[in-house]
């Protein structure tokens, strides 16, 4: 859970369980990563959001971090102008890629349809709340 959605007991549960079943703090290497990288979406411009990604990327890949960590890091050397162009335009392509794995998944239990109505029909009714006023011109076969 995000530290800021954390109470008083909450963090304190959570420091108990990492210490009792984490031994040599790898479990929370990952997790404290992984508030860094949060804390990176709320960089409020791009200007900070290159210090604060560069300085996050040189910390992580120090060999005292996890393997874990240190691939992360590598991830975020990856994709490091895609993080800054969101940090430049606020957008992103989510909406996209949830319409694709909706289609992706509906192809996946189609069964075989072979008509374009039928895949469409199928791809509303699995994408919840059709409109059924619409759904009634379609007759697949």
């Amino acid at each position: 859970m995000a530290d800021e959605r954390l109470d008083d007991a909450g963090r304190e549960r959570r420091d108990l369980l990492l210490k009792a079943g984490n031994p040599y703090g790898e479990v929370q290497a990952a997790w404290t990563a992984k508030e860094a990288v949060r804390q990176l979406y709320r960089e409020p411009d791009l200007v900070s959001a290159r210090i604060f990604l560069d300085e996050l990327v040189d910390d992580m890949g120090d060999r005292t971090f996890p393997l874990e960590v240190r691939q992360l890091a590598r991830t975020l050397t990856r994709w490091r102008d895609q993080i800054l162009a969101w940090h430049d335009l606020r957008i992103t392509n989510g909406p996209t890629k949830s319409m694709n794995n909706l289609a992706k998944r509906v192809k996946r239990v189609a069964f075989g349809f072979r008509r374009f109505a039928s895949y469409r029909v199928r791809a509303l009714l699995y994408a919840g709340k059709p409109n059924w006023d619409r759904l009634r011109t379609l007759y697949p076969r």
